[in-house]
């Protein structure tokens, strides 16, 4: 397997891959009422506007992991609201939604939820999937490599990214590979990373 730089070829690749780890990692196909609402909120407009700063796994006929990122999330927060969220295909939930998907589209309906406390230290901030077979042989080590990089080449000083307080596994991922531990509350654990 290797990482290579986001193509428009992996669009799809990228929705499958949310949808296929959305339930803390674990597949969320069918649990909403379309499984275009996970990548219309946390995969697909960060390829749209920045595939610069989207890294993927390929296994050599797909891909099967990756992490995207937006080097400036103040920025980032404006353009969902104003420009995608709206047209977004998920952006109304039907009649029948579960209150699951009704909290969701309403977050996602809410730009300050991206701006942590400390968004002006950490003003970048990423996602990262990777399906079980890319899992567990640091490929996820070298895909946050890949956008630090790609940061630091922007002049970006530091990326944050929040995980859910129950995910344990991957608050010790992001240890490891150099986040700290800023905030947490029942939403979840703010973590950050500084940029040299």
């Amino acid at each position: 397997m290797l990482i290579r730089p986001y193509e428009p070829a992996d669009r799809a690749d990228v929705a499958d891959i949310c949808v296929r780890t959305g339930d803390g990692g674990a597949d969320a196909t069918g649990q909403y009422s379309s499984d275009a609402l996970l990548p219309d909120i946390y995969a697909l407009p960060y390829v749209d506007r920045e595939p610069e700063l989207a890294f993927v796994v390929d296994d050599g006929s797909r891909a099967v992991g990756y992490i995207l990122g937006t080097a400036d999330t103040r920025a980032f927060a404006r353009w969902f609201d104003d420009e995608w969220w709206a047209a977004a295909t998920s952006s109304m939930p039907p009649a029948d939604a579960s209150d699951a998907e009704r909290s969701i589209v309403a977050s996602a309906g809410n730009p300050e939820r991206m701006l942590i406390a400390a968004v002006d230290d950490y003003p970048a901030h990423l996602h990262i999937d990777l399906l079980p077979e890319a899992q567990g042989g640091g490929l996820g080590r070298r895909l946050v490599e890949a956008l630090v990089s790609a940061l630091a080449e922007r002049g970006v000083t530091g990326l944050h990214l929040v995980v859910a307080a129950s995910n344990t596994s991957a608050h010790a991922f992001y240890l490891r590979v150099g986040f700290t531990e800023l905030a947490r509350d029942s939403d979840g654990v703010v973590m950050g990373m500084r940029i040299a």
